[in-house]
């Protein structure tokens, strides 16, 4: 034990003076001490500290060291790092959040290493610029965001931007149906969801859309059609419910009773 201690301790000091082409070499150093010493090499650069912020092995307490150093925040690529880093401490990650471009937060909150509270948090501040972004970019993240980030853009529209995002492979049926549930929809976005060939297929979505005061009328025969028998007991049983939707509910109600009933 000792004698491995005194090989750390030297290795080390080793590393403090370490020439620039050596660095690299030493970044995959299993010892944090190793490593501190490295920060203060003079050879040391913020390249150096990027290659070795892609080991997702460091520890915390290693990261939040790094962060007290200004000189290296003062790096986009640098904060970028240290925010997309599993090990990064949360407060600290949260804050550098506030500090990167659109796309980075978007790539940030599709990283299945980082916490389901970073990713969530990368989410909302795309979500809060949606309203100042131009159309271009509108139709980037709708093509490229996450399952929140494309359910949002459903809602927020317009018609061309929601059938890109409702196109999104990380668009999953849970967020669509937490938009479908926003009265504020607009009937032209409630229209492009109610004829998406893939979705309008879903039986919760097929309910959640007639649930809409603002479905289409000329969709709910379609969207009324084949839905089982216990999902149209319970939109009747709804006291909004647009008159439309109910009549064509007790239509297809009473079709069925009819093909079930035995032959005489």
């Amino acid at each position: 034990m000792a004698s491995k201690s005194h090989t750390d301790a030297g290795a080390a000091r080793s590393a403090h003076s370490a020439a620039a082409e050596t660095i690299p070499g030493l970044l995959e150093s299993g010892s944090e001490d190793v490593l501190r010493s490295l920060f203060d090499n003079p050879a040391f650069d913020e390249t150096h500290l990027c290659l070795l912020l892609q080991r997702k092995d460091l520890p915390g307490l290693l990261l939040e060291e790094i962060c007290k150093r200004k000189s290296w925040l003062a790096a986009y690529r640098v904060r970028l790092a240290l925010a997309a880093h599993p090990h990064t401490p949360r407060l600290i990650a949260m804050r550098l959040l506030r500090e990167l471009h659109l796309m980075d937060l978007v790539r940030i909150s599709l990283l299945p290493a980082s916490t389901m509270e970073l990713r969530r948090l990368a989410d909302e501040r795309v979500l809060t610029q949606l309203p100042q972004l131009p159309l271009g970019q509108k139709l980037t993240l709708a093509r490229r965001g996450s399952a929140r980030i494309a359910a949002g853009l459903v809602a927020h529209g317009p018609e061309q931007v929601a059938r890109v995002a409702l196109d999104n492979s990380f668009l999953t049926e849970a967020q669509l149906l937490k938009t479908l549930a926003k009265q504020s929809l607009s009937s032209r976005i409630v229209a492009v969801v109610a004829k998406h060939e893939k979705w309008c297929k879903l039986v919760n979505i097929r309910v959640a859309l007639l649930r809409h005061p603002q479905v289409p009328s000329e969709r709910v025969p379609a969207l009324v059609a084949g839905l089982p028998r216990r999902d149209m007991e319970d939109l009747l049983e709804l006291t909004r419910l647009p008159e439309t939707v109910r009549a064509h509910l007790r239509d297809e109600l009473a079709a069925k009773k009819i093909d079930t009933e035995p032959e005489e």
